[in-house]
């Protein structure tokens, strides 16, 4: 699918892991979240095990706007969407990563605060699934469920694929089911749902991203947590829109906890033979992965809430 290009892509933190107000720098690319208003140190975001990003495209003046994952709370996203000065009359259409709470729990809130219907993509399989962590027989956490009749009561106007969307007038993609090539990413192995049929191995098909392209730089792939892989992400997302080069790649990578660590080398070599122009890994990615990518990749820019990142 050809994805239509723009002379700016402008991506808006708007929940994140971290948070720091004080030691991290702003630059022509990267503007952190301001403290001050009215002339007063008071203005903060806020920081939660979410992700949720706002991007805006411009061509010729053209200014399209879509939402993207909704954090962990019903507070979070609304919360910084006011402290950063977010006109939430702009967002056109909204998009869905996966159905984990940590993406779907501000959902509602963010819904209510646009005050008009608007149309979701996701993928069909995050609707209406009993999903758990297995950790033993006697031992099951449970995820929130996402109800699809839940959502269409409260205005939202599902549209479920497989399959890669236009989004925004053609300026953006949503990517649909990502193929699983690489042999060393393999999802999270506690991971279950159970149907009428029994209790099954969830390997979160629902897992996908977005992509946009940027005027003779390449692609700008953003994920929620890469469940899927952030390097079959990537792969994906060349194929899709025909486009090699990749100028930048953020969002959540999947890589924090031991279960996923033994990956985090060969993730690195694969980005390095990438070799995207710029590498934000936030909400998911991990510490240790964090720590691995700055050192190894010059690429490297770190991310929190509040930040936004303008690629032109």
């Amino acid at each position: 699918m050809q994805v239509k290009t723009a002379e700016k892509i402008e991506i808006l933190v708007l929940q994140d892991n971290y948070i720091d107000l004080v030691e991290a720098p702003s630059n022509a690319m990267v503007a952190r979240a301001n403290p001050v208003r009215d002339g007063y140190i008071k203005n903060s975001v806020i920081a939660e095990h979410g992700f949720s990003a706002l991007v805006k495209t411009t061509d010729s003046g053209n200014e399209r706007v879509l939402l993207f994952d909704f954090g962990y709370s019903p507070l979070g996203v609304v919360h910084n969407m006011d402290a950063l000065g977010v006109d939430s009359s702009k967002i056109e259409e909204l998009a869905l990563s996966h159905g984990h709470m940590d993406h779907t729990g501000g959902l509602e809130a963010v819904r209510s605060k646009i005050g008009k219907p608007i149309k979701i993509f996701l993928h069909p399989f995050a609707l209406d699934k009993d999903r758990y962590l297995k950790f033993t027989e006697d031992f099951k956490l449970k995820f929130p469920e996402l109800e699809s009749a839940v959502l269409s009561e409260n205005g939202l106007e599902i549209e479920a694929s497989t399959a890669p969307r236009e989004m925004i007038g053609g300026y953006g993609l949503f990517l649909g089911e990502i193929p699983r090539s690489t042999p060393f990413e393999t999802g999270m192995p506690l991971a279950h749902y159970a149907d009428a049929s029994g209790e099954h191995k969830d390997d979160i098909p629902d897992d996908t991203s977005l992509v946009f392209a940027l005027r003779d730089k390449g692609i700008v792939v953003l994920s929620g947590c890469a469940h899927s892989g952030i390097i079959n992400t990537i792969r994906h997302a060349q194929k899709v829109t025909g486009i090699d080069k990749v100028h930048a790649v953020i969002g959540g990578f999947h890589l924090g906890g031991s279960n996923v660590e033994a990956v985090i080398n060969s993730t690195i070599d694969e980005l390095k033979a990438i070799a995207p122009d710029y590498i934000v890994p936030c909400h998911c990615t991990g510490r240790t992965a964090m720590l691995a990518m700055e050192r190894e990749l010059p690429g490297f820019v770190l991310s929190m809430a509040g930040t936004k990142f303008t690629f032109a």
